[in-house]
């Protein structure tokens, strides 16, 4: 009888215990570079694949491009909700942490590093 209610307990906890491991496991700090998931800067300076250097002011809503020639380029949020997609018609950029992607009309992606 007691074997009986022990195997019945076990049945009963074993969704329980399973559940709170998937949960525990969801809210786990993830591993990697901290500074990976640091918030952008009010003003930082990217070091292009193709050697070039360009500098992306964060005006909250919209950034600013200062490209390497000193051309600047206002792009606003893409949606307007976010704050790491910003662009305006075939111009923009993508800020993941450290790194960004450049897009420019007519030309070949280019990723950058803070």
């Amino acid at each position: 009888m007691a074997l009986g209610r022990t195997f019945r307990v076990t049945l009963a906890l074993c969704p329980l215990l399973t559940t709170v491991a998937c949960v525990s496991q969801t809210n786990a700090p993830k591993a990697g570079n901290p500074l990976a998931d640091s918030p952008q800067p009010r003003t930082a300076t990217y070091t292009c694949a193709d050697g070039a250097r360009i500098t992306v002011e964060n005006l909250g809503t919209s950034v600013r491009v200062l490209g390497p020639d000193g051309a600047s380029e206002d792009l606003p949020a893409s949606p307007a909700n976010q704050n790491s997609r910003f662009g305006a018609a075939h111009d923009a950029i993508v800020i993941d942490g450290r790194d960004a992607l450049v897009m420019k009309g007519g030309r070949t992606p280019l990723t950058c590093k803070r």
